[in-house]
């Protein structure tokens, strides 16, 4: 018999959503970003699982947003953490492009995964098992989660309610949006009656949701500036959520010496990054992505300002090594 139960924690940025199976073999999807950790723990525990009957933690992707919690739950509770084969040889060498940490300029702690995940295999959580889907397009290794008893769905970014995940064609390539149908259209050949993203609300009609998901990236095909305006906006206004808004005379040297701003505006707009810098603020603004506060420019998203001694650690996997935090 299956007894195992979901629960499903709609997150404020910085953190994604989370989900937890609660069943003899408990398990937790992604963990939030690294500056929520004591409310991950206190969500799980409030939940009836604490984090050290966890049997394992499982990334649908390596963004800083989604395994931010990793460090602090496999350090203090030695728990294992399942991800994607692909993402998980450059999360366990520590190379300087895992979690695109440092394209991003997102700090992620370092953690290890122990168990490495490929298509079509299955996680046990005791009464119930979950059929792992490799579905890139977001990231190279990014996965979904299908439980077929309760025709439910854990999607990640792949899709959300009335969002798509936003498409880096620098670091997974410029095919990226081909992936991303391919993976919607694996997916939308299941039953489901429940979809629980990483971001946003839980869905209740999924397979309409991968169909809108689809026609928008169909529209986007021969429109490659709108994949580059959408992953702009959303990598932008996560930059200014983690950093609590940024104050107008630091805006044109943070974008300078950011990796995808430097990429969007000389590949994807052909415009010298310095006269770019006043284009995107003019389109977060006119989008309604951000606004100015007191002279400092601030995402309109709700969020949970990080706390900022957390922040001024900044480790990124070029320093996992250095660090050996996890000793």
């Amino acid at each position: 018999m299956n007894k195992s139960t979901i629960t499903f924690f709609e997150r404020k940025f910085p953190s994604a959503n989370m989900i937890l199976i609660k069943d003899q073999l408990p398990i937790l999807v992604d963990s939030g970003f690294g500056s929520d950790v004591k409310d991950t723990e206190q969500l799980i525990t409030d939940a009836g699982v604490l984090p050290k009957e966890l049997h394992l933690i499982v990334n649908t992707h390596y963004h800083s947003d989604h395994v931010g919690g990793n460090f602090h739950l496999q350090k203090n509770y030695s728990l294992p953490i399942a991800a994607h084969k692909w993402e998980a040889d450059l999360i366990n060498v520590g190379d300087a492009e895992a979690c695109s940490a440092e394209w991003l300029d997102q700090p992620v702690e370092p953690y290890s995964v122990d168990k490495m995940l490929s298509d079509n295999d299955e996680i046990d959580t005791g009464s119930s098992i979950l059929q792992v889907f490799h579905t890139p397009g977001h990231t190279l290794g990014h996965i979904s989660l299908y439980e077929p008893a309760k025709e439910l769905l854990i999607c990640g970014d792949l899709f959300h309610k009335n969002d798509i995940g936003w498409l880096n064609i620098f670091r997974e390539g410029v095919n990226a949006i081909q992936r991303s149908i391919e993976s919607l259209d694996r997916l939308a050949k299941l039953r489901i009656q429940t979809a629980y993203p990483g971001h946003g609300p839980q869905i209740e009609n999924p397979l309409d949701t991968i169909d809108m998901a689809r026609k928008r990236l169909e529209k986007w095909m021969g429109k490659p500036e709108k994949v580059s305006w959408h992953a702009c906006k959303r990598i932008f206004s996560f930059t200014l959520i983690i950093n609590n808004g940024l104050a107008r005379e630091e805006l044109d040297n943070y974008l300078l010496k950011c990796g995808w701003f430097q990429d969007f505006a000389r590949h994807a707009f052909q415009t010298p990054p310095k006269d770019f810098v006043q284009i995107l603020l003019d389109e977060m603004i006119r989008s309604g992505a951000a606004s100015w506060h007191n002279n400092c420019l601030m995402a309109n998203t709700p969020y949970q300002a990080p706390e900022q001694q957390w922040l001024k650690n900044n480790i990124k996997p070029r320093d996992w090594k250095t660090q050996n935090l996890l000793i």
